[in-house]
C-alpha cells in the first residue's frame, strides 16, 4: 500500500479476449500512465480454457496477453507502467510461467509477477456442495446436483482487494483467473489510496470508474447509437480513469486520439449489462449507479463526483459451465429474383428430406433464420419494404443425441444442385455437430473461498 499520490491513471486496453491488441500497445505509446488492465474473460471463456487446459497442462490460459508482453515490455518498464490482468483463465501459473520468458527472453530483472488464485473451484465443488452448498441456478432456481456430472468449469468471481495485495507485494505485473471486471481498475485504487474494506462510497466510485472502461472503447464512441459523430473510428482513444483520493474521478482519453469522451458516450456504457442501477453488486461493494453527478469538464473530459455505496454481500457469484447437448449450424447465400421465397423453400426441403430419412426435430430444436431479411430487427421493418436481393439462409439443430444432430449437416450442400436456381455461397465443408455449453450462474458463502497471493521474480 502507497500513500503519497494523491491521482493516479488507470486505463482498460482490453474489453474482451479478441479485442485489438493495438489498444494496449496504443495507451503505453500515446501519453502517461500508470497502470494497464486488460480484460480478457467472459463466461464461455473459462469453459474453453477449462478444455484447453485438460488436454494440455501448459495451457488455459490467454495466449494473447503474453505476446502483448513481448510487444509493450520496453515501454512498461521505461514508464514503470504496472499491468493488471485475468489473462490467467484456469491456468494462472502457466501464464506467469511464460510471461517470465517473455522477461527472460528480454533481459529483464527485478520485475515482480505476481499471481492471484483462489477463484478456480472446479476441484472443490463435491466438498462445497457436501458442506451444504446447493449453488442453486439464479435463473432458475435448481441445484446444481441435476447437472454436476457435466459441469465443465466453476469459478467465483473474485473482488479487488487479492489485486491490492499482490501490488502491496511489490509486483508490476499481476496475473489472475476470473474476477469481476471493474475489480481490474478499483485494485490499484485500494493500493494506492489505501481504502479499506468498509469505505464503501470509495470502493463503489471504483467499481463505477471499473464498469466505464471494461469494455474498452465502448465509452469512447465504439459501438455508440451515433457513430456518424464519432471522428477518427479507426483510432479510437481507450478510456482512462483519472482518480484521485477521495474517490472521484475524471473519464478521459489520450490527446489526439479519434472518438470522443462525452455524458452521452459514457452514459451508454453505463447502461451496459445493467440490473438494478441502485444496486450493482461486486464482492467488495454494492454500487448506486443513481447517487453520482457526471460534468463535462472539458473536451473529451466527463467528471464523475458523489458516488454511494452499500456494504457488500456474504455471497460470491460462481459462473459454472456444463455440457449441455450438441448443434450444427450451416448457412448459404440465396440470390437473385425472388431470394426470400427461394430461401424458405431450400429451408422446407432440408426439413422434409431429414424428416423422410427418418430424423426430425422438433420446432425448439430447429434454428432458421433469414439473414438479409430483418431477422436480427424482427417486426421492426416497414411494412411493404422491398424485398432483399439475396439472404443468407441459417439453418441449425440442438438437442441430446449427437448422431441425429450430425446427421443434420449432409443436407445442407446438396441444395446448390437440388434445389432452387441462385444457391451459392457454401464453403468451409458440412456442418459438423459441435457440444453446447450451458451457463449455470450462482452464489455461495464467502468464507469458503480461499484466496492467495503469490509474487514471483524475473
Amino acid at each position: 500500500m502507497t500513500q503519497g499520490k494523491e491521482m493516479i491513471r488507470v486505463a482498460n486496453g482490453q474489453g474482451f479476449w479478441g479485442d485489438s491488441i493495438l489498444g494496449a500497445v496504443r495507451l503505453t505509446e500515446e501519453g502517461p500512465l500508470d497502470y494497464l488492465t486488460l480484460d480478457y474473460l467472459a463466461e464461455v471463456t473459462m469453459s474453453i480454457m477449462q478444455k484447453l487446459r485438460s488436454r494440455d497442462p501448459q495451457k488455459g490460459y490467454a495466449t494473447d496477453f503474453v505476446a502483448l508482453i513481448d510487444r509493450i515490455l520496453p515501454r512498461m518498464v521505461e514508464k514503470n507502467i504496472k499491468v493488471i490482468a485475468n489473462a490467467g483463465g484456469v491456468n494462472p501459473h502457466a501464464c506467469k510461467d511464460a510471461v517470465m520468458e517473455v522477461l527472460k527472453k528480454h533481459g529483464q530483472t527485478g520485475i515482480g509477477v505476481a499471481v492471484v488464485e483462489g477463484d478456480d473451484l472446479m476441484g472443490d465443488l463435491d466438498s462445497l456442495m457436501a458442506s451444504g452448498e446447493e449453488f442453486k441456478n439464479m435463473d432458475t432456481g435448481e441445484r446444481l446436483a441435476a447437472v454436476r456430472d457435466r459441469v465443465t468449469s466453476a469459478n467465483a468471481y473474485l473482488g479487488a482487494f487479492p489485486i491490492a495485495e499482490a501490488l502491496d507485494q511489490g509486483a508490476q505485473i499481476v496475473i489472475t483467473g476470473r474476477g469481476t471486471d471493474p475489480g481490474l481498475v478499483l485494485g490499484p485504487m485500494i493500493h494506492e489510496f489505501g481504502w479499506k474494506a468498509d469505505d464503501w462510497d470509495r470502493l463503489a466510485a471504483g467499481t463505477v470508474a471499473g464498469h466505464i472502461v471494461e469494455c474498452g472503447v465502448q465509452c469512447t464512441g465504439g459501438n455508440y447509437t451515433d457513430w456518424q459523430t464519432i471522428p477518427n473510428m479507426a483510432m479510437l482513444g481507450y478510456p482512462i480513469i483519472e482518480v484521485h483520493r477521495d474517490g472521484s474521478f475524471v473519464v478521459t482519453k489520450h490527446d489526439g486520439t479519434g472518438g470522443r469522451v462525452d455524458r452521452a458516450t459514457v452514459t451508454h456504457q453505463l447502461a451496459y449489462e445493467m440490473g438494478d442501477p441502485a444496486h450493482y453488486i461486486t464482492p467488495d461493494v454494492i454500487a448506486d449507479f443513481t447517487s453520482f453527478t457526471m460534468t463535462e469538464e472539458g473536451p473529451d473530459r466527463v467528471r464523475v463526483a458523489g458516488v454511494k455505496g452499500l456494504p457488500a454481500t456474504h455471497t460470491y457469484k460462481v459462473s459454472m459451465s456444463y455440457a449441455d447437448g450438441w448443434k450444427s449450424v450451416g448457412q448459404l447465400t440465396i440470390s437473385g429474383p425472388d431470394a426470400l421465397a427461394k430461401a424458405k423453400l431450400c429451408a422446407d426441403v432440408v426439413w422434409a428430406r431429414l424428416a423422410y430419412d427418418g430424423f426430425e426435430y422438433s420446432e425448439a430444436e430447429k434454428l432458421v433464420e433469414f439473414v438479409g431479411a430483418g431477422v436480427c430487427h424482427a417486426g421492426t421493418l416497414e411494412a411493404g419494404a422491398p424485398e432483399p436481393a439475396e439472404v443468407v439462409l441459417r439453418l441449425g439443430v440442438k438437442g441430446p443425441d449427437k448422431g441425429k444432430i450430425a446427421r443434420f449437416g449432409s443436407e445442407l450442400v446438396p441444395l446448390v444442385t437440388s434445389g432452387p436456381p441462385g444457391v451459392t455461397g457454401f464453403a468451409g465443408g458440412r456442418p459438423k455437430a459441435t457440444e453446447i455449453i450451458g451457463f449455470w450462474p450462482a452464489l455461495m458463502d464467502k468464507s469458503k473461498v480461499e484466496t492467495r497471493v503469490s509474487l514471483f521474480q524475473s
